[in-house]
């Protein structure tokens, strides 16, 4: 494969990864999810490029946001790698492969503060 080639298919893999983050940012924006936050964590984790990080403003919303996240990947054929958490509503995870979704409520994230070790 030339070098072009090559150049070409990182270009349409780093954009494919933008568009899942962007994905998740809007769909957790559709259930009012607060002070959204994307993370490029690439070289820094090595199990995803992006953290997508929000705030729920209780079990039930923290729980429905990850719900319709999940939901609304399975309709366009993106098939969530797990998701954890979502049966307690404090801290929901939710793995999408190049990117990952934290739903947390606001406790859980001022004690966890992801920007802060991830930045």
């Amino acid at each position: 494969m030339s070098r072009w080639k090559v150049e070409t298919k990182l270009e349409e893999i780093s954009l494919q990864h933008e568009e899942l983050k962007k994905f998740l940012v809007d769909k957790a924006d559709d259930m009012k999810a607060e002070n959204i936050t994307a993370l490029h964590v690439t070289g820094k984790s090595s199990v995803t490029d992006y953290m997508v990080i929000c705030t729920g403003t209780s079990k039930r919303h923290v729980s429905s946001i990850a719900n319709h996240v999940a939901s609304e990947a399975k309709k366009l054929g993106m098939s969530p790698l797990g998701m954890e958490g979502d049966s307690e509503g404090e801290w929901v995870v939710l793995d999408m492969g190049t990117s990952m979704l934290h739903v947390m409520q606001e406790e859980q994230r001022s004690l966890y503060q992801l920007e802060k070790l991830w930045s």
